[in-house]
């Protein structure tokens, strides 16, 4: 350990520069050529493919294992690309472990995956160095759309749009593209820069236009919007951090988790990145694990998860919570945040109350226990801010508080669509909202075109 990692409060510069490069390494290193080949070869190509059928996005998995073992990396990649144009950063943070990976046949008779997601990265990492371009704009068709969010979903529509020939302008509200991709992830989940080489690699087809620090509601309204395009695909993403709503979280140290790990994910240097000696976050899903491993690889001496429910109702998979465990994460459960102790304005411990399932409902118990924290996060999930929306037009609805839309991914508001997280049904994973992205665009092109024939 280093000298510096056990200073009181929030600090910078815990440990030395050679453990914040380890700690902070690809948590999972690419396969080199043999090791993908010797992969590829435990795959049993199943007739059926219950890993295709698990994944959102409907790769043909056994198709792109064949194609690595047969040593055309590059016709796996397209296999790949044909339907997940993000296929590589999908590669990296898909929880495969409760998709393609848990419904594997080597994982059911023998408890070892075929490791799906390292294969993908393989093939996709090849043809993205290679600059291998597999799809050629169609002839122009005169068509304008506009993406708002440059996250998975609004690249993936993008993406599919251009390919049909149409232009497309992305308005971003974020200085960087690549939504969560860029700002919301794990540090040692995607290195090297990654989401901007794969934003890069997706927009060299050609006919897309980003256009960044543009916010729906400030910058662009939608209502413009819908007048001066001939389609509009939102992909506007989560904005909103759910409230503690305990007494005293207003405290200073009391954070958002996503505006730390977005903070990290920009960090020029992690030695100048302070985090709490004894943190305490609050939340039992992804978000909530990688603030709490982060934490403690920028040094932290003590991090503990606190969730209001057991272990199975966890939203991080297996997988997330052993990650946790392994790098000295505490995960402790039926616990909810009652009440935040500071002294001078700052946090000084968080008081959770125990909780019980009662009558089918989670309720306290009226017992607590009081946790030092000199820094708490928040991770009890996002929310949608649909405020820029609307006021500036016909009124978009809402059901759940996030956007309704039908199969297709249409809105209310005719020529409009959304996906990805801002929409009933969206579950925060990328593979999802390329999905919902990609499907919004066929559905886009259909209504623009005379059944896809222009």
């Amino acid at each position: 350990m280093a000298s510096g990692q056990f200073k009181e409060g929030i600090a910078a510069g815990r440990l030395s520069p050679a453990e914040y490069a380890e700690n902070f390494s690809d948590l999972h290193p690419p396969l080199d050529n043999h090791e993908a080949l010797v992969e590829a070869d435990r795959c049993y190509f199943c007739y059926d493919a219950p890993c295709m059928n698990a994944c959102p996005t409907s790769i043909d998995i056994p198709l792109f294992i064949r194609e690595i073992a047969t040593g055309n990396p590059l016709g796996s990649a397209k296999t790949i690309f044909d339907q997940n144009i993000l296929g590589g950063m999908c590669a990296r943070v898909c929880p495969t472990e409760t998709l393609c990976e848990e419904v594997c046949v080597r994982e059911v008779a023998e408890g070892k995956p075929v490791q799906i997601g390292r294969l993908q990265r393989y093939a996709t990492d090849i043809a993205m160095r290679q600059g291998k371009q597999f799809y050629k704009r169609a002839a122009p068709t005169g068509k304008k759309i506009a993406v708002v969010g440059a996250g998975p979903a609004g690249l993936a529509a993008a993406h599919r749009l251009a390919r049909y020939g149409h232009d497309v302008t992305i308005f971003e509200a974020r200085p960087k593209s690549g939504g969560l991709n860029e700002y919301g992830i794990a540090a040692y989940k995607s290195v090297n820069d990654f989401a901007q080489a794969e934003v890069d690699y997706v927009t060299a087809i050609g006919g897309i236009t980003i256009e960044n620090g543009k916010a729906l509601g400030r910058d662009v309204h939608l209502a413009e919007l819908t007048a001066q395009y001939d389609a509009v695909f939102l992909g506007l993403g989560l904005a909103g951090v759910n409230a503690l709503r305990a007494d005293g979280e207003d405290a200073k140290g009391v954070d958002n988790a996503v505006d730390f790990i977005a903070e990290l994910r920009q960090a020029a240097d992690l030695a100048e990145l302070p985090v709490g000696r004894r943190v305490v976050v609050i939340g039992g899903g992804m978000t909530a694990i990688d603030a709490a491993v982060q934490s403690k690889l920028l040094g932290a001496e003590e991090v503990t998860i606190c969730y209001r429910r057991g272990q199975e109702h966890m939203n991080a998979s297996d997988y997330e919570q052993e990650l946790a465990n392994v790098n000295g994460v505490v995960i402790r459960h039926w616990l909810q945040p009652k009440r935040v102790v500071a002294a001078n304005g700052k946090v000084t411990g968080i008081e959770m109350e125990y909780t019980s399932v009662k009558h089918g409902k989670l309720a306290g118990t009226g017992e607590t226990v009081m946790l030092a924290a000199d820094q708490v996060f928040k991770a009890i999930g996002q929310a949608f801010e649909g405020a820029a929306l609307n006021g500036s037009g016909a009124a978009i609805a809402l059901e759940g508080g996030r956007i309704k839309v039908d199969a297709e991914g249409r809105t209310s508001i005719p020529g409009v669509w959304a996906g990805g997280d801002c929409i009933l049904g969206g579950d925060d994973l990328t593979v999802s909202a390329v999905a919902q992205g990609r499907d919004a665009a066929e559905s886009i092109h259909r209504t623009l075109t005379a059944n896809g024939r222009v």
